[in-house]
């Protein structure tokens, strides 16, 4: 049976030429980077030299550099720590209804520690509106925080213009840029943004490795405690193989990330376009260009998407309903629900998140399987043959 992953944005594979930089420090390299002796000394340059290549990627000083252990951490780590350094100033957060759970829940979090949140509301294709944003400032904004791109639709928001508004009210902003980075170019300086986030495993490095941008001069109280490392911004000994790994990945990025791009949008375009040929009754999740190029969501009208991807792993498919984050609920994500998606089309949602090791053959093969899976799956469903003026769920379904 054919094996195809399309689900690159839950998690990608470690780059072959990574796994191989990173094998000597778990073998003859193993020494700890904070120790004075000749082991300490040669790990901690392996350490440097992976920060500079993260800093090069984004555009920014090493200084500014803090390895972190995952984006929920470094999300965790901007946000609390910017509410608790400029408490004096202001008790106001700014985000959005569909950023990840680790921006939302660490915002509900300091609700409850008598923070004020405002929650910005999204248009039926995922993107905010920025004059709304603007006029939520107050003399109380201490954060902004508005990721770069969704991970579940794709949609990339406009952080340079956000950046603009940011500095405009002298506010700090942070992006949570896991899912963009090493996707589509991105460039602090040109943004504007004080606190930006990266993980390892979305961009072929390892799972447990991430990094968090701090502008230099911005204060942020530290979030992890016991040690100096990270220039006493983040205690913790060094994972240095996956630091190693992030820091190669990061590299690659740079080198090759816009012909990549290219390649994959083609290879999405075409499962969108074929998927529209071949399957009635589709409603695209997000914006139609303005997201990622390696990301369709896609709901299937009359079908539940969990019986779909159960279906297409049966084939070999590796596909999603939305964040891996979330995929243990019954809920509908949050994201379509902020989209304003009728309950019984976000429930039949599915996410395809390609990569540079798709192919043509790849997305032929999905397009031959996926359609007599949506054609059984919907003359199982009660819906399918319903269309009484009546049923609330086909008059909806009625206007795709």
């Amino acid at each position: 049976m054919k094996h195809i992953y399309m689900d690159n944005n839950a998690t990608t594979a470690v780059r072959p030429e990574v796994l191989e930089a990173m094998l000597p420090f778990f073998r003859e390299h193993f020494g700890n980077p904070s120790s004075v002796h000749w082991a300490g000394r040669a790990v901690a340059g392996a350490v440097e030299k992976a920060r500079e290549q993260v800093a090069k990627l984004v555009n920014c000083s090493p200084a500014e550099i803090v390895f972190v252990s995952c984006g929920s951490e470094g999300d965790n780590t901007a946000i609390l720590g910017t509410a608790d350094a400029l408490r004096e100033k202001g008790n106001h957060i700014i985000t959005t209804s569909v950023e990840h759970p680790a921006v939302l829940e660490t915002c509900q979090f300091l609700e409850k520690r008598g923070y004020e949140v405002t929650y910005l509301p999204v248009d039926k294709n995922g993107m905010l509106d920025l004059a709304q944003l603007e006029a939520a400032i107050t003399d109380k904004t201490i954060l902004i925080s508005v990721m770069w791109a969704n991970n579940e639709t794709g949609n990339l928001y406009p952080i340079p213009e956000i950046g603009a508004i940011a500095r405009k009210y002298k506010v700090r902003l942070h992006t949570d840029a896991v899912q963009a980075v090493g996707k589509v170019p991105v460039d602090v300086q040109a943004a504007g943004v004080d606190l930006l986030v990266i993980s390892g495993h979305k961009l072929g490095a390892p799972k447990g490795v991430g990094a968090l941008y701090v502008r230099r001069g911005a204060k942020l109280t530290r979030f992890m405690h016991g040690g100096h490392q990270e220039r006493n911004r983040r205690a913790g000994t060094h994972n240095v193989p996956a630091i190693v790994g992030l820091g190669l990945a990061c590299e690659l990025a740079g080198r090759e990330m816009v012909e990549k791009a290219a390649y994959i949008k083609k290879l999405r375009d075409r499962l969108e376009s074929g998927i529209r040929l071949a399957v009635p009754e589709i409603k695209l999740n997000g914006h139609p260009t303005e997201r990622l190029p390696n990301t369709l969501n896609v709901s299937f009208a009359y079908i539940e998407g969990e019986s779909l991807l159960l279906n297409l792993d049966m084939k070999g498919i590796a596909a999603s309903s939305g964040s891996a984050c979330t995929s243990g609920s019954l809920e509908p994500s949050h994201v379509l629900g902020a989209m304003c998606v009728e309950i019984t089309l976000a429930h039949s949602s599915t996410r395809f998140s390609l990569g540079a090791d798709n192919t043509r053959e790849d997305v032929d093969y999905v397009l031959e399987v996926l359609p007599p899976i949506v054609q059984r799956l919907r003359e199982m469903s009660p819906l399918y043959n319903c269309n009484q003026e009546s049923c609330v769920d086909c008059t909806t379904l009625a206007r795709l």
